[in-house]
């Protein structure tokens, strides 16, 4: 029965309210008063308190529970409580007498009955400094220059297309191509097969079309360093896959314009006409005169029997020479009256402030990779204050407020257990040792951990409990 009332008692002390201490101070409570040598779910430097109370009262200790946080040493003494003398040899130290109330102690037991395990949380960074999320952001100044490249290539071959179908419009409406078609399709119906393959390839090309139309996302809001249209990844792929399909398309134009060709031109023909295309093409790249027509382009002057012929300039060197041209008026314009693009200097100075930015983020993100092999001391002021605070939550039941030692041994002075290296240090107060030292790790981050260990080097000399371990000078 008296369990019962308990039980009761501690659900009105934890949902009622009024005088009583509330599930939130029994929380704070736990961690300024137990945290240091008991966690909820698993054994350290003390037991498990999971479900503590609920062992208590069923061994008909309900009451004594009291007693035993609040003076464990004299309940073991007098003897009445079976619980305390099973518990009191699981650590070499004595559980630290606590000053709390009845209702303290409910609230205390409330949290710990109602545990629930957090996720393990992300590691948090030195207090005050911002840690900047590392997010994968496209590269937009590299993505346009290749949404203009495919889009220009696109166009060409647009264009390769709209000609090569107009070429073989032109050979489909003629007369020849019409009794070869109608021969074939007689003979095995290749003819239908062309027309079906043409309407085909026409609907795919409707189709990339369409799907073209969708590759631009708009250029949304342009933020600073970024160009006026931001194009996504996803973009560039999708129109550079519109780019293959079209070449797929194009492809098969070129081979059902030459199957066209081979109908109405004999085998023989088609070389001539083969080296006539060849000829007229380096006629057309060159521009030079026929030798048998040379005596039209000789100029009037001799010199020791040689005379020059006054040739054209070639077209490709001119059209190169134009583009040169265009590419300098779109060059001036781009970089030096629009101001679209950087210039040298402009683009190394954003080119550095990204690099410090991602090096920042780089280091945010590393900060986290320390361990007992590359500890350093810290002696930031905010370092300190940050390993302060953590001193407070977790040391003071074993060590006092000021180090000096109570459970543990005192911290100020020279005599060290395993050494005042902070990386030593920083091993003890993550692993723990077989002394009665709890580990950490579960607790803190490594930086938290660091902080604590500089902050405890930074202590000075408070007279407390007798030297242990040895003189570290």
């Amino acid at each position: 029965m008296k369990s019962y009332i308990k039980t009761i008692a501690i659900i009105i002390a934890l949902f009622v309210g009024g005088n009583w201490v509330n599930a939130q101070d029994g929380e704070s409570l736990f961690k300024a008063k137990c945290n240091a040598c008991h966690m909820v779910d698993k054994n350290s430097t003390g037991p498990l308190l999971k479900g503590v109370l609920k062992k208590w009262q069923d061994a008909g200790e309900g009451e004594l529970i009291y007693e035993w946080v609040k003076n464990p040493e004299k309940l073991i003494t007098a003897g009445n409580s079976t619980m305390a003398t099973a518990i009191k040899d699981f650590s070499p130290t004595m559980m630290t007498p606590q000053e709390l109330s009845n209702e303290e102690v409910d609230a205390v037991l409330g949290y710990i009955d109602n545990y629930v395990k957090p996720v393990d949380p992300v590691a948090t960074p030195t207090p005050g400094a911002s840690v900047s999320a590392v997010t994968f952001v496209p590269n937009y100044k590299s993505n346009l220059n290749l949404f203009y490249f495919l889009l220009t290539t696109m166009v060409f071959i647009f264009l390769a297309i709209y000609l090569m179908a107009n070429s073989i419009k032109t050979l489909i409406n003629s007369d020849a191509i019409k009794n070869k078609l109608m021969e074939k399709s007689s003979e095995s119906g290749n003819g239908l097969k062309n027309v079906l393959m043409l309407i085909g390839m026409f609907g795919l090309l409707a189709y990339t079309n369409t799907a073209s139309a969708f590759t631009y996302n708009g250029p949304g809001m342009a933020q600073e360093g970024q160009p006026w249209l931001l194009i996504e990844n996803s973009d560039i792929y999708a129109l550079l896959t519109v780019n293959v399909v079209l070449l797929g398309v194009l492809w098969y134009l070129r081979n059902l314009f030459k199957e066209f060709m081979q109908m109405i031109i004999p085998e023989k023909a088609a070389e001539v006409k083969k080296a006539f295309a060849f000829k007229k093409l380096n006629k057309v790249l060159t521009d030079v005169v026929e030798i048998e027509d040379e005596q039209s382009i000789l100029m009037d002057h001799e010199y020791d029997g040689i005379r020059e012929l006054d040739n054209n300039l070639p077209p490709w060197w001119v059209w190169m020479f134009y583009a040169t041209i265009i590419f300098a008026v779109v060059y001036i314009f781009n970089y030096h009256i629009i101001g679209s693009a950087d210039l040298q200097l402009k683009a190394y100075d954003k080119e550095m402030a990204q690099s410090k930015k991602d090096i920042d983020v780089y280091l945010s993100k590393m900060a986290m990779n320390v361990d007992e092999t590359n500890a350093t001391l810290m002696t930031d002021a905010k370092d300190i204050a940050a390993g302060k605070g953590i001193f407070e939550i977790n040391c003071i039941s074993c060590h006092n407020p000021k180090g000096e030692g109570n459970i543990g041994p005192n911290l100020t002075d020279k005599f060290w257990i395993y050494g005042n290296d902070v990386k030593v240090l920083f091993k003890t107060i993550k692993l723990g040792t077989a002394n009665g030292m709890p580990e950490h790790a579960s607790k803190l981050n490594p930086i938290q951990i660091q902080q604590a260990a500089s902050y405890v080097l930074s202590l000075p000399y408070t007279k407390g409990k007798e030297p242990q371990g040895t003189e570290v000078k």
